[in-house]
């Protein structure tokens, strides 16, 4: 039985049942509020590693009041191409492995919409390539991935950076002058500091930055360093 959840803005998401309802809800309240953002400029978003649909793996994104506002179903059916959808299901962004030129090369390439099922890209420019730093160990930077415009990865320099562990839910995402957009952290209850555990965290995006994308970035970190 379909279930609905009212957002402020009136937009029904649709949940496909009572206990996946019940799922988002007891994620609703615990980091409504970010301390180090008491203006309100952020978005503060709970992203758990779980679809709400039954017999798929994806992800499922609660915004502060509860309400649906990213979704990714069959995450591992086609491990090269992953479609990030709003809480109605339209595709906001669709995500393509690059084919491999050396056996160190990790690009992906972030287009807006969708692309298709089997990724033919061939008609449409990407917004942006991400990078895996393969070389993280060897050098001093503690960047592990880059992110470029126009899914031009060999450009002089990225647009942004991630640094940090995606591994342990602790990354940020900075921009060319190495100004935090985004981050990636642990979520903790709101009483008694009980972790939820890797599966359960929030991404916390600047005013200025687009969510969407931000929540593509935590889909290719997933990807690489899961």
């Amino acid at each position: 039985m379909l279930l609905f959840l009212k957002s402020s803005s009136r937009t029904v998401h649709h949940y496909p049942d009572q206990e996946s309802r019940i799922e988002v809800n007891k994620y609703k309240h615990s980091d409504d509020i970010d301390d180090n953002d008491p203006a309100g400029c952020c978005t503060s978003l709970t992203v758990w590693r779980k679809s709400l649909l039954f017999g798929c793996n994806g992800f499922t994104v609660i915004g502060s009041d509860g309400s649906l506002v990213y979704r990714v179903d069959n995450y591992s059916d086609n491990p090269n191409q992953m479609v990030l959808m709003d809480g109605s299901g339209n595709p906001v962004f669709t995500i393509c492995r690059r084919k491999k030129l050396r056996l160190i090369d990790v690009n992906w390439l972030v287009y807006n919409g969708e692309v298709g099922k089997y990724c033919d890209t061939s008609a449409r420019k990407p917004i942006f390539c991400v990078k895996k730093n393969v070389h993280i160990l060897k050098t001093k930077q503690s960047a592990i991935a880059y992110v470029y415009n126009d899914g031009n990865s060999s450009a002089k320099g990225c647009a942004y950076m991630i640094e940090g562990s995606y591994k342990h839910r602790s990354c940020k995402i900075l921009d060319e002058s190495r100004q935090v957009v985004a981050e990636i952290k642990r979520k903790e209850a709101s009483t008694g500091g009980v972790s939820f555990g890797l599966e359960v965290f929030v991404l916390v995006v600047n005013a200025a930055f687009d969510p969407g994308f931000a929540m593509s970035i935590v889909l290719l970190l997933d990807q690489m360093f899961q």
